[in-house]
């Protein structure tokens, strides 16, 4: 069995959670490849000193991998997921951070749990994309790196006042919203963003998309759910000369008066479900749900 590792590493918490993780692996004979960044921090660390063999980008990693362990919290999967793109190679979330909907393996009994990984007693839990396209062409929006997992936003940049965003639904027009910004998510993604700014939840199986306006001027403007096969096309205009656009994490200037196209890519993510770690479990304990807090 072959997996590779990516994470980050936080003070104090993630250290033991390695260990384990190289301590189970090695025992039994699971052959570990690590990014190469993520390598040289645990060398830094004194976490390990083995050595390995690394992997560097997207193209190191092939069909010969059987998964590709994230260690840290949500963000790091997302970060993870820029390096599996569209290869197909499913991930492992395991939480080393706080609040985590995707990193869903808690740092308590690991050995349990990537047990089921040796034993290929999991499930594939397969997450819509949405590309974005820039007219004219933007080269911070990368041709091979044009997607998100989350979510696709606008917002304001260098002003306090709001933007405005107009925005086509298959070239019929729906709304121009005079806010702070919008965001475009996917059911992954309407639990982040999109979610405190009082966007509806939705189960990762779900095809459809969100629109969640940000700080909305009217009202009126409330979020929107559409079919997943839908192409959105917003054009933003506002006092600064410049708005900015976020991939999840990833975030460019681009010019007023830009039409950017968001539509569903081609490819899927792929997340491992461990046995009794299903996305109903995590939202009840993520959200209390079912927990009396009165007392």
């Amino acid at each position: 069995m072959k997996v590779a590792i990516y994470g980050q590493y936080y003070q104090n918490s993630t250290g033991p959670i390695i260990k384990d993780i190289f301590i189970f692996f090695n025992s039994n004979n699971v052959e570990m490849v690590i990014e190469e960044d993520f390598l040289k921090m645990l060398y830094e660390k004194e976490l390990v000193k083995k050595e390995y063999k690394t992997f560097s980008s997207s193209t190191s990693l092939d069909d010969s991998y059987e998964m590709l362990i994230s260690i840290g919290g949500d963000g790091t999967i997302l970060r993870a997921a820029t390096l599996v793109r569209n290869s197909g190679i499913p991930i492992l979330g395991i939480n080393a951070g706080r609040l985590g909907f995707l990193a869903t393996v808690p740092r308590e009994s690991i050995d349990n749990f990537l047990q089921y990984i040796i034993d290929k007693n999991y499930t594939i839990s397969e997450r819509t994309l949405l590309s974005l396209t820039c007219d004219p062409k933007n080269d911070a929006i990368e041709d091979d790196l044009n997607f998100a997992m989350n979510e696709v936003t606008v917002s304001r940049k260098d002003t306090t006042s709001m933007i405005t965003v107009e925005t086509y639904l298959n070239n019929e027009y729906l709304n121009s919203y005079w806010a702070d910004g919008l965001i475009i998510s996917t059911p992954t993604g309407s639990t982040g963003y999109s979610l405190s700014c009082g966007g509806p939840i939705l189960t990762p199986n779900v095809e459809s998309l969100v629109i969640t306006p940000i700080a909305p001027h009217n009202l009126n403007a409330r979020p929107l759910v559409i079919p997943d096969n839908t192409e959105i096309k917003l054009r933003v205009t506002g006092r600064e000369d410049q708005y900015l656009v976020s991939l999840d994490s990833r975030i460019t200037s681009v010019k007023n008066d830009s039409v950017l196209k968001i539509k569903k890519t081609d490819f899927k993510i792929k997340m491992v479900e461990i046995p009794g770690e299903t996305f109903l479990k995590t939202l009840r304990k993520k959200l209390l749900w079912g927990e009396d807090k009165r007392n």
